[in-house]
């Protein structure tokens, strides 16, 4: 079993920036990929990016440039940094990890990041 915390969630103008945190604890030696997802009511969650263990990423088109997700393997942890936030980036953010080679996904609570334009 894997926990999720995270943090960092808030308000914020649009252009401005905030740093999402995701903490794992539990059977983190199983982890591989980490990545945030986001969920706007009413709509499906969607990827934002995922970083797997090696440290290759992949971003959802329209965050590419805009926001960085990286991973402290010592505190297994993911962030995001969100920079030049836009109103179309208000969502309900989530942390996700998943096991390998049992493949198990986590997710956290979620934060939500409301971007006022």
């Amino acid at each position: 079993q894997v926990q999720l915390v995270e943090s960092g969630g808030g308000l914020v103008q649009a252009g401005g920036s905030l740093r999402l945190s995701c903490a794992a604890s539990g059977s983190t030696r199983s982890i591989n990929a980490m990545g945030w997802f986001r969920q706007v009511a009413g709509k499906q969650r969607e990827l934002v990016a995922l970083i797997n263990s090696g440290g290759g990423t992949n971003y959802q088109n329209s965050v590419r440039g805009r926001f960085t997700i990286s991973r402290d393997n010592g505190k297994n942890t993911v962030y995001l940094q969100m920079n030049s936030l836009k109103a179309e980036d208000t969502a309900v953010y989530y942390c996700n990890v998943r096991t390998w080679p049992v493949v198990v996904d986590y997710w956290g609570q979620g934060t939500q990041v409301t971007v006022s334009s």
